[in-house]
């Protein structure tokens, strides 16, 4: 039954206007499916030529490196995901990332440093300093690199850093944006100038950087409203590749310790009695599975949902069950970590999975099964 009889007393009929309130206060979590990282020498690191997560050897720090300032330009959670294997974590993000007039411009935002913080990751905040013209489109640059050298010194500077990395991030904020934003306005007009290329108006440079003139606090407001925003955008689309058993979305407000906040908006919730399912969807109309980027994507939102305490609809408490689903339309039926295991290799088998695939979905549930939470795989017919 989707809707139990507490659903009356919230008056949750409906659930599309359904708000969630939860806590972080820690994380605990034991990655099973991570990629082995290369590893870099640091004698050889160049971040540009560098994968796009690796293991710095002499330091044993797993490094990941975003596109793009914007999380859904890209799967930056993979990558984030694939490092937290490493004792230590450094993810290095371009503050602002302009593509030409003709393309797009993103601006870092307060609630991904947030999340990195919660995660444990130092952040790097990085520029890029090259560029090529793209070969299509006029007023527009391609393979965008970031300036090498700021960013083997801030490795450096972390190395020596004895503080958590929510403090370093912090501190960073507070100390290096405001002037790293100045070195990317005037990065971006040195490449305009040598590749004839026109950027967006500076203006918009210059206000992102007036946030800073209060501080972390007005840089935080400013970026939660738009990514309020966003998740209220989010809440009223059903993506076309979500395959779910209802339309049901909702959104998830999660506060830290520290009353730093994350907006994010569940594929899909349904109740029963005090718990309360907040399920991620990721689909495949391709293949047996979803791609192992879209996978990982939904494991990192697990990272989270695992550690939820104080979830609340309405100030009534719930008991948080989180579910990665994972629908294809060329399987048939449909198994849980939840089932046993010869339940689930009899199901293996009759999908004919290959090898890696059959092997992966044993990762998964037992990535799961370690840390509280149900892997659904499922088959769905195709649209007519």
């Amino acid at each position: 039954m989707l809707l139990s009889s507490i659903s009356k007393s919230l008056n949750l009929n409906n659930t599309n206007n359904m708000d969630i309130t939860a806590k972080i206060t820690g994380i605990k979590y034991k990655v099973n499916c991570a990629d082995n990282l290369p590893i870099i020498n640091i004698n050889d690191f160049n971040i540009n030529s560098a994968p796009s997560y690796f293991l710095l050897s002499e330091k044993q720090y797993g490094i990941s490196k975003w596109v793009s300032p914007k999380r859904t330009r890209s799967y930056p959670f993979e990558r984030i995901y694939n490092t937290l294997i490493a004792p230590k974590r450094i993810t290095i993000i371009p503050i602002i990332k302009d593509e030409g007039i003709n393309g797009d411009r993103d601006f870092i935002q307060w609630d991904t440093v947030s999340l990195m913080s919660l995660l444990d990751i130092y952040v790097i905040f990085a520029y890029y300093d090259k560029a090529v013209i793209h070969p299509l489109r006029q007023n527009k640059v391609t393979n965008q690199e970031f300036n090498n050298e700021y960013i083997e010194n801030k490795i450096i500077e972390i190395d020596n850093y004895h503080s958590s990395a929510l403090h370093w991030n912090l501190k960073e904020i507070n100390e290096t944006l405001p002037i790293l934003i100045d070195k990317a306005k005037d990065s971006y007009v040195h490449i305009g100038d040598k590749l004839n290329v026109k950027f967006h108006n500076e203006l918009g440079v210059q206000k992102f950087k007036n946030q800073f003139n209060e501080g972390v606090i007005n840089f935080m407001k400013t970026s939660r409203n738009k990514a309020m925003e966003a998740q209220n955008r989010e809440k009223q689309t059903l993506q076309p590749k979500e395959f779910l058993s209802t339309s049901t979305k909702a959104t998830i407000t999660i506060e830290n310790y520290l009353g730093g906040k994350y907006y994010f908006t569940t594929d899909e919730i349904f109740i029963s009695g005090e718990s309360l399912f907040l399920i991620e969807g990721k689909h495949s109309s391709n293949s047996k599975l979803p791609s192992i980027s879209d996978i990982k994507d939904g494991l990192l939102k697990m990272v989270l949902y695992c550690n939820l305490t104080d979830v609340q609809i309405n100030n009534i408490i719930f008991t948080p069950k989180p579910i990665l689903k994972l629908t294809s339309s060329h399987i048939e039926g449909k198994i849980s970590s939840n089932n046993s295991q010869k339940e689930i290799d009899e199901f293996k088998i009759l999908a004919n999975f290959k090898k890696n695939d059959a092997e992966l979905i044993d990762r998964l549930f037992s990535e799961a099964n370690i840390n509280n939470f149900e892997v659904i795989i499922e088959g769905v017919k195709k649209n007519d």
